[in-house]
């Protein structure tokens, strides 16, 4: 029989995780939690007694980092607002300071400096709430130098392997342009010119700061590492492609400099090796930690000791110490050590076929012990809508099964990773061909004999959420219930009120998703709230009051006509969250109502 794991153990705040050794190896950060938010703990090499450093008590660090072996530097918002600034905290435990200490401002770090240990560069959107300038930070002084100023539609910048501004991304909206300058004292020119269809994206300069590494697909369907000469605007070699998807990432020796791999992903994330020494490496500590996948978040400067962070499909991470010189592994933590692997539930690939002809790939996870035949189902879209599942611990994923559900996901048209077509033929189909995928996933379960039919639920976020409500317009009789997480209702109010530093890529939305003032009949049919009297089910809908992406409208405008039509709709509002409940208690009490919600709309007649 399946062991019932209580749900919290699910979904509270990891014991320890985001592991991070100082650069001399002295010492190892971590978050663990403090007044139940997640803060930061510091402990010498080899001991096992931690100290505190920070003492946030209403949002939790999103991360961290070390800054020389005596500072380290944390990013955080304010209830869920996506406004992060940027602390500085130190070692001894002398006060914090906020470095960006200004009200309504984004700011991230562009280039940690890793050898400057009193300096960072980053951005910040203080002069325009449009457009990020970037500076250079004094960490001794909290002096902001301007470095460049963001001429207009700079949305990404980078620097090379000396921290000079080199690199600027530039949009329109429906183009982009690559702009470089060989020196800080030189101007930005355009580089590389595309449509916003085709994608050139540098990842780092070559090691002698004169060439650029892309990840590119002009002229081709996948995206390839290449080598890019920026003086002469040719590419100059291609380092690796895949035939089927994307390679998705990049990694490097600063030490060496050497490139050392590039990543990709089919059902599970792959390396292709660039470096033979690195491969030995890998390879001697795969054996060390079979059937997982394993990350490196940090490293000494002399990269002689590595943090290591593992996942699989049914345990989180736990985080270990390696030596790469004696090739000696030493486990830091289990993240949460309260969940037994043993108690929980395999997520293994299934791929169909759309009703016009596309493969699609998606991951099934079935409930211990029962026999796959007439499971009750929860269907669970991702979100973005241009991201991808993949493989791996999903907290919300491993509740369910344990709860006797069978989890559907399925990487619909759109999903990144397969390729410029698969993703282009998402365009304009929210609502349309992208929501087919994933009916045609539900009907695939259900002449699989493992879904029942009449026990189906819909659950997502964001864009997931927005698939949720098109799920109950569209295919009103496929449901018995859906749970809709900070989903869109409504496309027209959804343009309107993207955040401001999304508005150079306005264009470029209307055109994926729909312009409101040429295509109204097209965001009318395609938009739920115009067809609420089409939902007959019950809904759960949880919002974040402070969330910058889907404003709460989108769900008090679905709430409030199914209100008026009588339907069952519950709704789960808190004023201090944001794009998803960040909170553990907030976390906690959505799956507490999701359980309850799924157990009296799934239950067997």
């Amino acid at each position: 029989m399946m062991t019932a794991v209580p749900l919290r153990d699910f979904f509270r705040n990891p014991e320890k995780s985001h592991f991070r050794i100082s650069p001399d190896g002295k010492h190892i950060a971590f978050l663990a939690p403090f007044e139940n938010r997640k803060n930061i703990f510091v402990q010498a090499h080899g001991s096992t007694t931690a100290k505190r450093l920070t003492s946030v008590t209403d949002r939790d660090i999103a991360g961290f980092f070390w800054k020389g072996n005596d500072k380290l530097l944390y990013v955080r918002d304010f209830g869920g607002d996506e406004n992060y600034h940027i602390f500085l905290a130190h070692l001894d435990g002398s006060s914090e300071k906020d470095l960006t200490p200004f009200p309504n401002v984004q700011a991230s770090v562009i280039d940690d400096l890793e050898d400057d240990d009193t300096h960072i560069i980053f951005s910040m959107n203080q002069r325009n709430a449009q457009l990020f300038d970037v500076y250079r930070l004094n960490l001794a002084t909290g002096e902001h130098t301007l470095i460049a100023e963001n001429p207009g539609g700079v949305i990404g910048w980078l620097t090379d392997h000396d921290g000079k501004l080199r690199i600027g991304i530039q949009t329109d909206g429906v183009n982009k342009h690559v702009l470089y300058r060989a020196s800080e004292r030189d101007n930005f020119t355009p580089i590389v010119s595309t449509s916003f269809k085709d994608s050139f994206t540098p990842q780092c300069f070559t090691f002698d700061n004169k060439a650029l590494y892309a990840l590119s697909n002009i002229g081709r369907d996948k995206l390839a590492l290449v080598r890019f000469n920026p003086e002469t605007q040719q590419e100059e070699e291609v380092l690796f492609e895949h035939h089927e998807v994307d390679a998705s990432g990049v990694s490097y020796s600063r030490r060496r400099k050497v490139l050392t791999a590039v990543s990709y992903t089919l059902w599970k994330s792959e390396r292709h090796f660039l470096d033979n020494e690195t491969k030995a490496i890998i390879e001697q500590l795969s054996a060390q930690l079979p059937n997982v996948e394993f990350s490196i978040p940090s490293h000494t400067r002399d990269e002689s000791i590595w943090i290591v962070e593992t996942r699989s499909d049914r345990s989180p991470s736990t985080s270990y110490l390696y030596d790469t010189k004696t090739n000696r592994l030493e486990k830091l933590a289990d993240h949460a050590p309260w969940l037994n692997p043993d108690d929980l539930c395999e997520m293994k690939p299934i791929h169909y076929t759309s009703r016009d002809g596309l493969r699609l790939h998606g991951y099934l996870t079935l409930p211990k012990d029962v026999e796959p035949k007439n499971l009750p189902v929860v269907v669970n879209p991702h979100g973005g809508p241009w991201w991808r599942d993949t493989w791996g611990f999903q907290p919300h994923v491993q509740f369910l099964a344990n709860r006797g559900y069978a989890v559907l996901q399925m990487n619909f048209r759109g999903s990144i990773g397969y390729g410029k077509k698969f993703w282009e033929c998402s365009f304009k189909e929210w609502g349309g061909k992208m929501q087919d995928d994933i009916t045609d996933g539900v009907h695939w379960l259900i002449n699989q004999g493992i879904a029942d039919k009449d026990r189906i639920a819909i659950f997502g976020g964001s864009y997931g959420g927005y698939a949720v409500l098109a799920g109950l317009t569209f295919t009103p009789d496929l449901y018995a219930c859906g749970i809709d997480f900070c989903g869109v209702s409504n496309l027209f109010t959804f343009l309107q009120s993207i955040p401001p530093y999304w508005k150079p890529m306005l264009e470029m939305m209307y055109e994926m998703v729909g312009n409101p003032e040429t295509e109204k009949d097209l965001l009318t049919a395609r938009s739920p709230i115009f067809h609420v009297d089409k939902i007959k089910v019950p809904l759960l809908v949880a919002q974040g009051a402070k969330d910058p992406r889907v404003k709460i409208d989108e769900s008090n405008q679905i709430v409030e006509a199914l209100q008026k039509r009588g339907v069952a709709v519950e709704y789960i509002v808190k004023e201090n969250e944001g794009h998803g409940f960040q909170n553990e208690e907030n976390r906690i009490e959505f799956y507490e109502k999701m359980e309850q919600f799924l157990a009296t709309h799934l239950a067997k007649p």
